[in-house]
C-alpha cells in the first residue's frame, strides 16, 4: 500500500490505541499490582483477540468493499461518526474510572481477562469493521492491505500496553489528579477529532 496512506494511518490509529479504554486501564492496574512484566504478558491476550478480529474483518469485508461503493461510503460515515463520538466523550470526561487491584498473579488468568475484555468491547469491534477499511484501496490487493494495517495496529497496541504499564508502575499518583486525567483525555480527543475530519474529507478511489 502507499506509504503516505500508512503514515496517515499510524497517528490516527495510535490515538485509538492510546485512548483510555477498559483494556488500557486494566494494563495500568496490572502493572500497578504486579509489575511491568505481568502487565505486558497479560496484554498479549488482548493482542490475540484483536488478531482474530482483524482476520474476520479482512475475510468478511473484502468482498463487500469490492462489490459496493455505496456500502463503503456508509461504513466510512459510521466510522467517522464513531471517532467523533469517542472524541466528544473523552473531551467531556472528567476523570478515569476507578481501578481495583487484581487478585491473582497467574499469567494465563491475566491474559484471559484481557482477551475477554477486548473481545467483548464494542469499540474494538467497530475499529476493525469501520475504521481500518477507511484506508483500504479496493483497486489493489485488499487482503495484503488488511495484513499491513492489522500488523501495524497490533504493533501500536503493544506500544500502548507498554506505555500504560509504565504509567501504572511509575505514575500511580498522576492519575489521582483529575486535572491531569482531563488533560490527557482531551489530547486523545483532539487526535481523534482531527482523524475523523480527515476521514470525512477523504475520497475512495
Amino acid at each position: 500500500m502507499e506509504i503516505w496512506k500508512l503514515l496517515f494511518f499510524i497517528p490516527a490509529c495510535f490515538a485509538l490505541n492510546m485512548a483510555p479504554g477498559p483494556n488500557n486501564l486494566l494494563s495500568m492496574n496490572n502493572a500497578r499490582s504486579y509489575g511491568f512484566k505481568f502487565a505486558f504478558i497479560a496484554g498479549l491476550g488482548r493482542i490475540a483477540a484483536f488478531s482474530v478480529m482483524i482476520v474476520l474483518a479482512a475475510s468478511g469485508l473484502a468482498v463487500v468493499l469490492y462489490a459496493s461503493e455505496t456500502l463503503f461510503f456508509n461504513i466510512k460515515i459510521i466510522g467517522v461518526a464513531y471517532l467523533f463520538w469517542i472524541a466528544f466523550n473523552l473531551w467531556c470526561s472528567q476523570a478515569s474510572p476507578a481501578m481495583e487491584r487484581g487478585s491473582t498473579r497467574d499469567y494465563l488468568s491475566l491474559m484471559k481477562q484481557e482477551f475477554v475484555l477486548a473481545a467483548g468491547n464494542p469499540k474494538a469491534i467497530l475499529i476493525f469493521t469501520a475504521f481500518l477499511p477507511q484506508f483500504i484501496d479496493v483497486s489493489a490487493n485488499v487482503n495484503a492491505q488488511f495484513f499491513t494495517l492489522g500488523f501495524t495496529f497490533l504493533l501500536l497496541e503493544m506500544a500502548a500496553i507498554s506505555i500504560y504499564a509504565v504509567f501504572g508502575v511509575y505514575l500511580r499518583h498522576w492519575f489521582s489528579k483529575p486535572q491531569m486525567v482531563r488533560r490527557f483525555n482531551r489530547i486523545c480527543a483532539s487526535f481523534l477529532a482531527v482523524s475523523g475530519s480527515n476521514l470525512l474529507l477523504s475520497r475512495q478511489p
